[in-house]
């Protein structure tokens, strides 16, 4: 079991939220976000840097929308860009390694057993699983596979082109429920009002033009391309994706609603059970143990639980009464929430 220090994100609990409207008529893929399927679909906050405030904005614009309806959870993605470029054509590449677009779903948000695609301007994508965050132990797997999947790009320029009048580029996405059920509540697809764990990321790498060529630009201290920015929906406090429990809340709904989106208090209540299993953690990364003092871990902070914390010597759950008062919280060491 992976019991190593984890590093707690710079970052006020505030996680975006989206309504997702349900589809009125069928989608043929084509990429471009334009057509009267999309007319519905708000469009998200413009992407922010991973680590929010922390860094500046970005400097080119990314937003997307989301619908649902019985058989797919779809998705729409504008990228402005002036450099349109992509180079990996294999299913199941790194995808990262170029430009990309990134969607995270943690159905149940117990931030187990989630998803992760990637495409990028070739339409080239990589879907895998995590059982748990990397920070966890992982593992990802490769192998799992969005069975039905369907995916478009639309490119506003010309790809690979330095030299052509490069606008956006746009995604279109198309998940089925039979694939996405798999970590669902209860194996199903969700229902009107219930709300999925979800996250987007945009991967920027900076290139320059070289005969004719984008290549990305090399730090000459180290002779390795620059760090890529990464700009998302929800920022994370973290240069790290895999912490679901600061993804958004995409809330799903019909034309009878909801129209907006307010957080039960049992959210917060998870958040600060989860940031006791950060301390937790980094405790026993330390001193080789866990600790059952709760005071010295919540420190001279305000907090709105009462957390009970049960140990062993390799593993610990903390728990809380929920908001209610008719179930409880828990956290486990390996970062596992769930409610009882």
């Amino acid at each position: 079991m992976n019991l190593s220090s984890v590093m707690e994100p710079n970052i006020e609990y505030a996680p975006k939220h989206y309504i997702c409207r349900r589809a009125t008529e069928s989608l043929v893929l084509d990429g471009r976000v334009d057509k009267s399927f999309w007319t519905e679909a708000d469009w998200t906050d413009d992407f922010v840097d991973i680590e929010g405030d922390l860094r500046p904005r970005p400097t080119k614009q990314t937003r997307v929308k989301m619908m649902w309806d019985d058989e797919y959870f779809y998705f729409a993605a504008e990228l402005v860009e002036d450099q349109i470029w992509a180079t990996l054509t294999e299913r199941e590449s790194v995808i990262f390694y170029d430009n990309d677009f990134e969607i995270f779903i943690d159905p149940d948000g117990d931030t187990h057993q989630y998803y992760e695609f990637e495409v990028n301007a070739l339409n080239t994508v990589w879907d895998l699983m995590l059982v748990k965050p990397y920070r966890d132990g992982g593992p990802p797997v490769n192998a799992w596979d969005i069975n039905g999947l369907k995916t478009a790009v639309h490119i506003d320029g010309e790809l690979n082109r330095p030299d052509a009048d490069n606008r956006k580029w746009s995604v279109e996405v198309a998940m089925p429920w039979t694939s996405l059920r798999e970590c669902s509540p209860d194996g199903r697809r969700p229902v009107k009002d219930e709300f999925w764990r979800v996250n987007f990321s945009r991967v920027q790498w900076r290139t320059e033009v070289k005969d004719g060529e984008y290549t990305k630009i090399l730090n000459p201290d180290t002779g390795k391309p620059f760090p890529e920015d990464n700009w998302v929906w929800s920022p994370m406090g973290i240069i790290n994706m895999h912490y679901p429990e600061l993804w958004g809340y995409v809330v799903f709904a019909d034309k009878e609603g909801p129209e907006q989106f307010v957080p039960s208090p049992d959210e917060r209540m998870k958040w600060e059970l989860r940031r006791l299993y950060y301390r937790e953690r980094n405790f026993f990364a330390e001193h080789g143990e866990f600790t059952t003092d709760v005071k010295m871990l919540m420190g001279d902070e305000s907090w709105i639980i009462t957390p009970t914390i049960e140990l062993t010597s390799r593993l610990f759950q903390i728990s809380a009464p929920s908001s209610d008062g008719t179930a409880t919280l828990y956290i486990r060491e390996d970062g596992k929430l769930w409610k009882e």
